[in-house]
């Protein structure tokens, strides 16, 4: 055998071994979280069914559906227990009327009523001013039977 020859069959087996490993397939392996997966679908559903569009619901009170009105905040601040507190303080002096927590990094807000007319949600604030001092107006969806 020559070099030539020796040198003709390492590169043939050079090349050939280089072809080989580009044909490999490799292998991807993806850890999360199955909760990821979970949020996702609901920021999906939450994000395409606004409020509007909510089927309605029959109850004593009749059909439920949703409008443009009024609500009053009485209480916003960053403590939980508090805005519970004042709402459960709220539906002691008042029984009938519907209140709302809803929390907005850093804040807890806690809104009462479901009011069609500025002037009945006004009249209402005025009275509530006594008992909750930082009362404000706030135009929202609301929900209405009819």
């Amino acid at each position: 055998m020559n070099g030539k020859s020796v040198f003709l069959g390492l590169s043939f087996l050079l090349f050939s071994f280089a072809a080989l490993a580009q044909n490999k397939k490799g292998s991807l392996e993806i850890i999360k979280d199955p909760m990821i997966d979970l949020l996702q679908q609901s920021r999906i559903i939450f994000n395409n069914s606004p409020i509007e569009n909510e089927p309605a619901v029959k109850n004593e009170k009749g059909t439920r559906g949703t409008a443009l009105g009024f609500r009053i905040q009485i209480f916003s601040g960053s403590s939980r227990t508090e805005a519970y507190a004042i709402q459960a303080r709220f539906q002691q002096r008042y029984e009938d009327i519907s209140t709302y927590i809803t929390y907005t990094q850093p804040n807890y807000r806690v809104k009462v009523g479901d009011f069609r007319s500025r002037s009945e949600a006004q009249s209402f604030m005025n009275e509530l001013r006594k008992t909750f001092p930082s009362v404000f107006l706030f135009t929202e969806q609301i929900y209405v039977y009819y």
